[in-house]
């Protein structure tokens, strides 16, 4: 019995021969609808908003945000879109790239107007400060969307390990925040209730929100709803809070977990904690270990005391900025998920040499299922599925 696990740029090839094991995977998915649809169905009903084209007239600066090349997002169907609904208006594409730095516009995949932020949340210019968050955050943000008369805010709904959901105002802060006051929100992964699948009652989230609020201009949400193959399931629009709440209410239960045996998927298993679980994702989750880090976030909960978790990941892109996934996001954002005495290791295209710097050690499938000869878990979409709700 073998199993194809997404790595990278092309599948791995898992050898289970005839060992026993548990296969965690999504729902059946809703079927794939055409963008353009959704999302003029969406700005024609918006929620908790009126329609765009009585919130500005023509001539207005119109700030709209989308994400970088590390998400997967149907970004020229919603800046198309919104151009319908729109006046003709005076328009700035801004890219939230939060920590990242500013990323590869051609990578966008898109066309792009001729007033173009490409955000650096390192750099000190162009940065306003709005005030500080009741958790203490510095609302420091780029000054396009503090000048403009609208911002409105794209990107996609899928679970996020610690701010609970993403999209919704994470477009504008950290989308185009200043690093360190990002890194200060981040701070609070750490609190009981900023967990995947978590949004109300989440202090990360309530804080982003609260930060975003500060914004003088109106914000207009305008959010697709992603199935686990990263199609547009839905799309929502209007109010920043209420249309992503509803937008998080039409996600959940596609990415709810079901359980089978890997060699006979029509039967059904119990999850239980596993010795050995198995995860991997496909790109760009992969792409580098500062986000495949979201894997091991989602699968903390699978492993057992003293077991391992072994993340399947290519990283043609690298590690990441070496302290960042160290301490901020691994020391921080994992380790204190993870149940006692827990192994990470990494099957990587990576060096051995770059591996043994970071908080993982480098391993082989062959060698993770001859050192783990008891229960195995493999998770093939691991840091898709709600695996603390389950």
């Amino acid at each position: 019995m073998r199993l194809a696990l997404p790595y990278g740029r092309t599948p791995l090839t898992l050898e289970l021969g005839a060992r026993p094991a548990t296969v965690l995977v999504g729902p059946p998915q809703p079927p794939p609808r055409a963008p353009a649809a959704l999302i003029d169905a969406a700005l024609a009903t918006p929620i908790g908003r009126p329609p765009l084209a009585a919130l500005v007239g023509p001539g207005a600066r119109v700030t709209v945000i989308v994400s970088d090349a590390t998400r997967v997002e149907p970004r020229a169907e919603f800046l198309s879109r919104l151009l319908h609904h729109l006046p003709a208006v005076s328009l700035t594409v801004a890219v939230a790239t939060g920590t990242h730095g500013p990323t590869d516009l051609a990578a966008l995949g898109m066309p792009l107007p001729s007033t173009v932020v490409n955000h650096d949340g390192h750099a000190g210019h162009d940065l306003v400060e709005l005030g500080t968050t009741a958790r203490g955050t510095p609302m420091r943000v780029h000054r396009c969307v503090v000048d403009a008369d609208l911002v409105i805010a794209t990107g996609c709904i899928q679970p996020h390990y610690f701010a609970g959901w993403s999209a919704g105002v994470k477009a504008v802060f950290p989308g185009l925040g200043e690093a360190t006051a990002i890194r200060t929100n981040h701070q609070l992964k750490t609190a009981p209730g900023s967990r995947l699948g978590v949004v109300d009652g989440n202090p990360c989230r309530a804080d982003l929100e609260e930060a975003v609020a500060m914004l003088p201009a109106p914000l207009f949400l305008l959010n697709g709803v992603n199935t686990l193959d990263h199609e547009l399931g839905a799309v929502v629009a209007g109010d920043p809070i209420a249309a992503h709440r509803a937008g998080v209410a039409l996600a959940r239960p596609w990415y709810a977990p079901r359980a089978l045996d890997a060699h006979d998927p029509a039967a059904p298993r119990a999850v239980a904690p596993a010795n050995l679980v198995i995860a991997s994702d496909v790109l760009p989750v992969t792409a580098s270990l500062y986000q495949a880090a979201k894997i091991a976030a989602a699968m903390a909960p699978l492993v057992a005391p003293g077991g391992t978790l072994a993340l399947v990941a290519e990283c043609p892109e690298g590690i990441g900025p070496l302290e960042v996934v160290n301490e901020a996001i691994f020391r921080i954002g994992v380790l204190p998920r993870l149940a006692p005495g827990v192994t990470l290791r990494l099957v990587s295209s990576l060096p051995s040499a770059d591996v043994a710097r970071t908080l993982l050690t480098p391993a082989t499938l062959p060698a993770l299922l001859d050192e783990h000869p008891g229960q195995l878990l493999v998770v093939p979409r691991a840091s898709q599925l709600l695996i603390e709700a389950a």
